[in-house]
């Protein structure tokens, strides 16, 4: 019980005011060279007008959002950033291109982040349910004719994958999931095993841990087989260089996924560098997808 407890608190639990540190860059040989440049592009994501936007998750907790004004009837946007994250560090240069294109963006808080409600973060698991609160609320605000595109980085790459199954609005048009790992409890027994701890033996302690004080499944979800059953298209980036969520991962997510599909992978790019390792061939890929599915007229 103490184990699981211990893997608890380690794994899915966090001081959240960590995550309103807009300059928490990861440490590390592959950030160290671009910092000031990431540095600055925080800056300009802060400097960004928003309005505080909130919603409500299937469990009653109380989400925050900021949302930046686009042009009227254009698509929205909803992001959702990565473990220990938060949106303008994770989003700084896609808040300010989605703007500069005349989107309407929700970059949110997950769960046990910044603003929102929640004691712990899972991985995707519960999360995944939040994406459909977001989505509704984005139908609900801006009509039914608008169109929405989930976007997420890491673990909330993974998170609207996990997502892409469940009962979302017609308004979700498509996914855009940046360096998505498979699911919870794969990417949670990598790092163990980085940090030289045996994954066999503690995931059971982890699992245990998670449905004891976190009140969740670890193995509820993957990705994988939300990918086989989803109809929405689904744009897969990755650096192939990623140390932190293996580039394998998103291959693995593509080759599941049973909706049109894109993989564009950016060699010798980090975990979520690819926008600034190949900038040109990110915003082609991109523009292409969303012009395919007519989200993006430029």
């Amino acid at each position: 019980m103490l184990l699981s407890y211990i893997i608890y608190r380690k794994a899915f639990c966090f001081d959240r005011e960590l995550s309103l540190e807009k300059y928490c860059i990861l440490e590390g040989d592959q950030y160290e060279p671009i910092r000031p440049h990431m540095n600055e592009m925080v800056d300009q994501a802060c400097a960004l007008p928003y309005e505080d936007v909130w919603t409500t998750s299937f469990d009653g907790l109380k989400l925050h959002g900021n949302f930046y004004a686009g042009k009227e009837g254009a698509p929205v946007q909803i992001m959702f950033h990565g473990y220990h994250g938060n949106p303008t560090r994770d989003f700084s240069g896609g808040i300010p291109l989605a703007v500069s294109q005349g989107l309407n963006v929700i970059a949110i808080d997950e769960r046990a982040h910044g603003k929102s409600e929640g004691k712990c973060l899972t991985f995707g698991i519960l999360e995944r349910r939040d994406v459909v609160s977001w989505a509704e609320y984005a139908a609900e605000r801006f009509g039914p004719s608008c169109k929405i595109i989930l976007t997420g980085i890491s673990m909330g790459a993974a998170t609207v994958l996990m997502a892409s199954n469940l009962p979302l609005p017609e308004n979700v048009k498509c996914i855009i999931a940046d360096c998505g790992y498979t699911s919870a409890s794969e990417i949670i027994a990598k790092v163990m095993k980085e940090m030289h701890l045996p994954p066999k033996l503690l995931m059971p302690f982890a699992r245990l841990g998670a449905k004891l004080f976190g009140h969740f499944d670890l193995d509820e979800a993957d990705a994988p087989t939300s990918l086989s059953e989803t109809n929405l298209p689904v744009l897969f980036i990755h650096g192939e260089d990623d140390r932190f969520v293996p580039c394998e991962m998103s291959r693995r997510n593509y080759e599941a996924c049973a909706a049109e599909k894109v993989l564009f992978t950016v060699p010798d790019a980090g975990h979520g560098l690819s926008y600034i390792i190949d900038h040109e061939g990110y915003l082609k890929t991109r523009k292409e997808f969303l012009e395919r599915i007519a989200l993006l007229s430029e």
